[in-house]
């Protein structure tokens, strides 16, 4: 086992989000009753306030979860604030993350 040297962020879908989202679905409609397992993002290991973190990564995290839902920015809000975020998504945010693979970790970069 390995420790990371990163923090994480998890991001969960809230009712709100599931709204939007469903309105690019018609085959399946998505709730928050659903428990979808949240995306993590990794973060600095080194912090003392969440809330700084949010405000710094919460424009990143927004377009990759609404690009999961519709490439087409053109359908996605105008008005990205963070307020409207906090109210689409619930977050946690750790400072330990756990290698428990002996493989080594890999990345690639998207945007």
């Amino acid at each position: 086992m390995k420790i990371v040297n990163r923090g994480f962020m998890t991001v969960a879908p809230k009712q709100a989000f599931w709204d939007w989202a469903n309105e690019f679905e018609d085959d399946v409609v998505f709730s928050e009753a659903d428990e979808v397992e949240p995306n993590v993002y990794l973060i600095t290991e080194d912090f003392f306030e969440i809330e700084p973190l949010i405000e710094q990564n919460f424009k990143k995290i927004f377009k990759n979860e609404l690009s999961m839902i519709t490439d087409t920015e053109e359908d996605w809000p105008e008005n990205r604030t963070l307020e409207l975020f906090l109210s689409w998504f619930t977050i946690e945010i750790g400072s330990t993350v756990f290698d428990l693979e002996k493989n080594g970790l890999s990345a690639e970069k998207i945007d």
